[in-house]
């Protein structure tokens, strides 16, 4: 983990020296951020409407929330319903040759990024990518969707939205509970009082009787160079020693999801988010052991996978109950 995350996030005795130099840049995004927000509410900058419904997942801090499990959850609740949905992302680490970029079987992770490959594979439905939401919702109804759904953007607010979700990681929280660049988030924790819906990840610490819990569940491993999946029992009867790596916002929650889930991690190592991986990157993993990864990870390695990778899907799941709020929200806004 990087030094200052552990000063975001784990109260490392470097925030008694770090913090208060970075206090000063905080205050500058603060009235920056503010003033941006302040601006579009007042029609100052301009915000548009599409003729189809908007639903914009994202969270109010950096790092990795469970924003893509929410999307694929929210895509799958959308087809159960008859509707055509589709999803527009930034595209983060892709350079693409044109945009909005329609993704196809052909994309590449350095064309679109890896969370949009990762939903394409995943669901099957149209993804496109590029800095401008707007033109990026636009082509999905080109495209014939009609419900689109925003990989992240909460915070991109001239593309106007019908559903806003913020998914909030529920170990970490909010951090040291400080604005960039002195703490983790983008806007102030006030700002989930002013959504829809508030999705807790993982814990309930910190919840309220309108957010909704949620936990990623992991039933089976695929194998990465031939698409075979067994299921966790039956992988773990051979395989419970396994060497693992993650480049997500948070890597040790990966790991501690293997442990939890009975696998003996022998070696692990953690990347920045959205890591561009090559061979180099596995030159410590030379035994035999099976290396465990994100579906995120996955869809960066596929040039150079080897016969003992596989990766570990996850699925948002929630209570019944819950789940039909997020049915009833979908239904609303198609009517």
């Amino acid at each position: 983990m990087r030094l200052i995350e552990k000063v975001w996030f784990e109260n490392h005795c470097a925030k008694w020296w770090l913090v208060p130099l970075l206090l000063p840049f905080t205050v500058l995004f603060s009235l920056l951020s503010g003033m941006r927000r302040f601006a579009f509410a007042l029609d100052l900058f301009k915000s548009y409407s599409v003729n189809k419904p908007v639903i914009v997942v994202g969270n109010i801090g950096v790092g990795g929330n469970g924003k893509t499990p929410v999307v694929i959850h929210l895509v799958e609740l959308a087809k159960t319903l008859g509707l055509t949905p589709g999803v527009i992302s930034r595209g983060y680490g892709g350079e693409a040759e044109i945009y909005p970029y329609s993704l196809s079987a052909r994309s590449t992770t350095k064309q679109a990024g890896d969370e949009p490959i990762l939903i394409f594979n995943r669901c099957h439905v149209p993804v496109v990518v590029g800095s401008d939401r707007v033109a990026n919702a636009r082509k999905l109804i080109e495209l014939g969707c009609d419900v689109i759904i925003s990989d992240d953007g909460l915070q991109h607010y001239r593309l106007q939205r019908d559903l806003e979700i913020i998914v909030v990681d529920g170990k970490r929280l909010f951090g040291n509970g400080l604005l960039l660049p002195a703490g983790p988030l983008r806007e102030g924790k006030s700002r989930l009082n002013n959504t829809d819906i508030v999705i807790f990840n993982g814990e309930g610490k910190a919840r309220n009787k309108s957010s909704l819990l949620m936990t990623l569940v992991a039933t089976k491993l695929c194998h990465m160079q031939t698409g075979k999946e067994l299921s966790l029992n039956d992988f773990l009867a051979n395989n419970a020693k396994v060497n693992a790596i993650a480049g997500i916002g948070s890597p040790q929650r990966f790991f501690d999801t293997l442990q939890r889930l009975g696998f003996n991690l022998v070696k692990q190592q953690g990347f920045i988010d959205h890591k561009d991986f090559t061979l180099h990157d596995f030159n410590q993993f030379k035994d035999d052991l099976p290396l465990l990864m994100t579906e995120k990870d996955a869809v960066k390695c596929q040039q150079f996978v080897q016969d003992n990778w596989w990766y570990l899907p996850v699925d948002a799941q929630f209570s019944e109950q819950e789940q039909q709020l997020l049915i009833q929200s979908i239904k609303q806004l198609a009517e």
